[in-house]
């Protein structure tokens, strides 16, 4: 068990190593309409409220054929919801890191980087990363590839070097886990993409 945290410790150390509005806000202005203010721009001399209205989703009703797999479907958002905001601030820390990383001139620039980042989130996540469970570690290597478009994999190698990531793929494959994979919205992860979908919108 003390393997497997560390696998998904390192995971996430390594990893973690659009509103649109129909006017700008300078063009907004307020306007009582129906009893309420709301938002309006002037077009033409004309001047037209406005009201965002939220994207609501709908899924198919979906049957379970026995108790056995509704537990699983429930026991599958549990786990979303725990590991989806790790795989979000993967995403966010991703893109600061390749921003850093990018700039600097030296390998060892560079892995002095990795270094202090590791030891950062250590600190940070350590204790949280330690209570996932072998499943959300499975959720989240998946997920991450769907917020970065890069697998845990790919990324370990980035920041740590091939031989790193091709020893934690070792360790991963022992505990049932594969590093190199990919996240898929059509066959296999049909199912949690439309429970990520209906999360993101607040209907979970």
């Amino acid at each position: 068990m003390k393997c497997a945290q560390w696998l998904y410790g390192l995971v996430l150390v390594c990893v973690l190593s659009s509103v649109c509005t129909t006017a700008s806000a300078q063009d907004s202005v307020p306007v009582e309409f129906g009893g309420r203010v709301l938002p309006a721009y002037v077009e033409n001399g004309d001047t037209i409220p406005y009201e965002h209205i939220f994207e609501v989703v709908i899924v198919p009703r979906r049957t379970f054929r026995n108790e056995r797999e509704l537990r699983a479907y429930r026991r599958m958002i549990a786990n979303l919801k725990k590991v989806y905001p790790y795989a979000q601030e993967a995403k966010r820390l991703l893109r600061e890191m390749d921003s850093v990383y990018g700039s600097l001139d030296s390998r060892m620039a560079r892995s002095r980087y990795a270094s202090q980042m590791e030891r950062k989130l250590n600190r940070q996540f350590e204790k949280q990363i330690r209570n996932l469970t072998y499943s959300q570690g499975r959720m989240l290597i998946k997920l991450i590839n769907r917020e970065t478009g890069r697998t845990t994999y790919d990324i370990i190698k980035q920041f740590r070097g091939g031989l790193s990531a091709g020893f934690w793929q070792i360790i991963a494959k022992m505990f049932g886990s594969d590093l190199k994979s990919g996240f898929d919205p059509v066959e296999e992860d049909r199912i949690l993409n439309e429970l990520i979908i209906l999360y993101e919108h607040g209907q979970l």
